[in-house]
């Protein structure tokens, strides 16, 4: 399986009277958004499976992948990294996933699936960590960091 874990670009400042999944995407996250998607449509072959939390600046963030998103509670705000896990199908899903979501659940959800235990890793806005799942002899599962992509960096 691959899995990628896509942070949600920078986002308007919440008002006093607006909900924060309402927030959306900056000028300069969406410019952003669409740096990512140019670069992950470069090198993700076959099927993908685009997922993303309702949160508005997470949808926009998917949206420069794809218009066809799953949008999933699970991967929302208050999402945990073994929910997220459930909610991927990890390590069992075929093909490509590209979760669109927020911090800090990404963060630890990619510490998890690298070094078995959650810890608060730092996931930039925009950016993209690219992990590979592959089943060893033994029947354990291996994970590999693949890429790490910021959108300043492409």
């Amino acid at each position: 399986m691959e899995l990628i874990l896509w942070r949600h670009a920078e986002a308007e400042d919440a008002q006093a009277d607006q909900e924060d999944t309402h927030r959306a995407l900056t000028a300069k996250g969406k410019k952003h958004a669409r740096k990512i998607a140019k670069w992950l449509e470069k090198r993700i072959e076959g099927k993908v499976r685009v997922l993303a939390s309702p949160a508005l600046r997470s949808q926009q963030t998917a949206q420069a992948l794809t218009k066809d998103i799953e949008t999933m509670e699970a991967i929302g705000t208050g999402a945990r990294a073994r929910a997220l896990l459930a909610a991927v199908g990890w390590p069992d899903e075929r093909g490509t996933v590209v979760v669109a979501g927020h911090q800090p659940a990404l963060g630890r959800l990619a510490a998890l699936l690298l070094t078995g235990k959650e810890a608060d890793w730092d996931i930039k806005k925009g950016s993209v960590w690219w992990l590979t799942s592959r089943e060893a002899p033994d029947g354990a599962i291996e994970v590999t960091l693949r890429a790490v992509m910021a959108p300043n960096h492409v």
